[in-house]
């Protein structure tokens, strides 16, 4: 891989810190869960998902994830990280993330993600929206 990644229609650039490293001397694997969530957000601000939890108190939440850890990053690096929906059912998305180190020139961890739509009225799973179903389709044409 040369730095670009490809298929994934969000990407995030992220330092990676100092203090996120272990005793071990990399970066603890609980932090790779943030780097997913910090791309997971930024794919989300992307489709409108805030501005749509604002008017129907619809929004989503984790169920499930996963890593895959393929390399040990160590500081100091910058990532490349990606969000991509793989697949959208009436109520929740399956979403893959993808960790690439600049300084190694691989990819240091694949992701996933099962995300719920879920209504806060009621605390029940929503159907989620025509719009974040359009805007969805609309990012992932791009990518």
């Amino acid at each position: 891989m040369t730095g670009k990644i490809t298929g994934f229609p969000v990407i995030l650039q992220q330092q990676l810190e100092w203090g996120d490293m272990d005793a071990l001397n990399h970066i603890n694997n609980v932090v790779y869960f943030r780097y997913f969530e910090n791309v997971r957000m930024k794919y989300f601000e992307r489709i409108g998902v805030m501005e749509e939890m604002e008017k129907t108190k619809i929004a989503p939440i984790l169920g499930a994830t996963e890593c895959k850890f393929l390399l040990p990053l160590t500081y100091p690096d910058t990532l490349t990280l990606g969000a991509s929906v793989s697949q959208v059912r009436e109520k929740r998305l399956t979403m893959k993330y993808v960790i690439y180190s600049q300084k190694s020139k691989e990819i240091a961890a694949e992701g996933g993600a099962e995300v719920v739509f879920v209504d806060f009225s009621s605390g029940r799973s929503s159907l989620i929206s025509e719009i974040i179903l359009a805007a969805i389709k609309n990012i992932q044409a791009i990518g």
